[in-house]
């Protein structure tokens, strides 16, 4: 098979741990919160680098975002990928997923690809729209959920395991094809030291709205058909009863009157 070009689609995210939300605006409160590459987006990433390790070819990432979105590129660099482009304006602030892929999109149709394999969703937010709505502006299939994935014989197709509530489906695909990546396709390497230095050598692009060549109209919050009007944190959850010190028929009885005052029987 010919070498292969792969992208992929990648994004900033705030810690989990260090999430916080402004009380006043009920937004989340970014600054000075540690970002990471989203966890998704990294066994996105190492199944593009495994690809090209087995096949040949070019791995290139893409995120849009600020300026310190580059942390992310550069993570995925280190990890093994070939180049990035960085899509960074204050244009496309404010994205809905919908301005996002349509941004991501525009980028991508002017590149050679045979796979774009993104993250299942972002984990700030948990949408698990991007990926997908790439797919649809782009015109090629896709694949969600992937939690195994080989290249057909014939090279010029690809058979993934795709997770479902009931367990898995096998579907195969033409490429060039959108692939969303799940927990369980592989166990995303660690950057070793060599490849962080090498990172900051690797070609990285800047992209504006200007060499886009896209209406602003179309971008960030102007071109973002919903909004976000509320983000809060979910109320901790209060510690429950203990029945101790009885028997176990006097414990159930005690258990089932707690829960018939409670209304859940």
């Amino acid at each position: 098979m010919t070498l292969m070009k792969i992208v992929v689609p990648v994004k900033q995210v705030p810690e989990v741990a260090e999430v916080k939300v402004d009380p006043t605006t009920g937004t989340l409160i970014r600054e000075g919160v540690p970002s990471i590459l989203n966890p998704f987006d990294e066994y996105a990433v190492e199944a593009a680098i495994q690809l090209k390790e087995k096949f040949g070819g070019e791995v290139i990432i893409i995120t849009m975002g600020p300026p310190q979105a580059k942390d992310a590129l550069y993570k995925a660099l280190a990890m093994g990928a070939d180049s990035a482009i960085h899509l960074t304006d204050r244009a496309f602030a404010g994205a809905d997923t919908w301005a996002t892929a349509f941004t991501l999109s525009e980028q991508i149709k002017k590149m050679e690809y045979d796979l774009v394999i993104c993250g299942k969703q972002a984990i700030d937010g948990d949408t698990a729209q991007v990926g997908p709505e790439v797919a649809e502006l782009l015109g090629i299939p896709q694949i969600c959920g992937v939690r195994h994935l080989e290249i057909d014989a014939d090279g010029k197709s690809v058979i993934c395991h795709r997770a479902t509530d009931d367990g898995y489906e096998v579907v195969k695909a033409k490429m060039p094809v959108l692939l969303t990546a799940t927990k369980g396709l592989n166990e995303p390497r660690l950057p070793n030291i060599m490849g962080i230095m090498k990172a900051k050598k690797k070609p990285l692009q800047d992209v504006t709205a200007a060499i886009l060549g896209t209406q602003e109209a179309m971008l960030g919050l102007k071109g973002s058909p919903t909004t976000v009007r509320r983000v809060f944190a979910p109320e901790k959850r209060k510690g429950g009863i203990k029945i101790e010190g009885e028997d176990a028929k006097t414990a159930a009885k005690k258990l089932v009157e707690f829960l018939a005052q409670k209304g859940a029987i």
